[in-house]
């Protein structure tokens, strides 16, 4: 039989808090594809990344199909403090030192092979354009090395609670719809090459946004927290790229 509850009281406690928010908050949460949560076994979950509550969503989610719980990797900063960061280690997230990046990879490794989920966000930073950016190869390259599914996950809505340069008044913020679309499983096999694999999940990731925002109940046209091309007035993709160009110091290495 598969493992699916261990006694972890910390992170429980955490679950609860974020429902108690969420229900708080009137969030309306709808999802597709729960199946395709494994119930035992590791895993990568790639979420998409809109905002900052995707992580709480998802784990959410996660807990109400089948009890498991996700470790995330997140930056080293969360780590540090009370009670933020005692609590990010009690839960047993991985934290991830840029300038050291082996040692988080390493663990999340070892933690796939244990039967763990890990939780990654590959875009690596909040969309401000409210689509799927570009791929950093590491969740892929996770997927590949470990042996275990990649999950494609994408969360429409919330950031209309929570994200950077949210607009709006705080009223806004009570009732919203969050949609979640779990995709099927992604095996990344030992000959495929990394960044083709990337490019496909990029393209997943985007393919599920787009069905989530074809369903979604209320007209975005006009409001922040629509992408441009479907009439909102988030920035474009190409403005922010160019932005983040011309912001670039000349010795950045990608």
């Amino acid at each position: 039989m598969p493992r699916r509850y261990r006694n972890e009281p910390i992170y429980t406690g955490a679950i609860g808090v974020g429902r108690l928010l969420f229900g708080m908050l009137g969030v309306k949460l709808r999802v597709a594809g729960r199946e395709h949560l494994p119930l035992d076994g590791g895993a990568v979950i790639a979420i998409t990344h809109f905002g900052y509550l995707e992580f709480a969503i998802v784990e959410w989610v996660t807990w109400l199909a089948n009890r498991r719980r996700i470790r995330f990797m997140a930056k080293k900063a969360a780590f540090k403090g009370w009670p933020l960061g005692a609590l990010m280690r009690n839960m047993k997230h991985i934290p991830v030192d840029r300038s050291a990046g082996s040692h988080a990879y390493d663990a999340a490794i070892e933690a796939l092979q244990r039967g763990e989920l890990i939780g990654v966000f590959p875009e690596g930073t909040v969309s401000r354009s409210f689509e799927v950016q570009r791929i950093k190869a590491g969740a892929v390259r996770l997927a590949q090395q470990a042996g275990v599914p990649l999950i494609p996950v994408a969360v429409w809505g919330a950031q209309r609670i929570l994200t950077k340069g949210a607009k709006g008044r705080p009223r806004e913020r009570v009732g919203v719809p969050v949609y979640v679309a779990i995709g099927k499983p992604i095996v990344v096999a030992a000959g495929v090459d990394i960044h083709d694999a990337s490019d496909a999940l990029r393209a997943e990731l985007q393919t599920l946004t787009d069905h989530l925002q074809d369903i979604y109940p209320e007209d975005g046209t006009g409001q922040w927290w629509q992408p441009a091309r479907r009439g909102g007035t988030a920035p474009r993709v190409d403005d922010i790229e160019h932005e983040q160009r011309g912001s670039r110091r000349p010795d950045t290495v990608e």
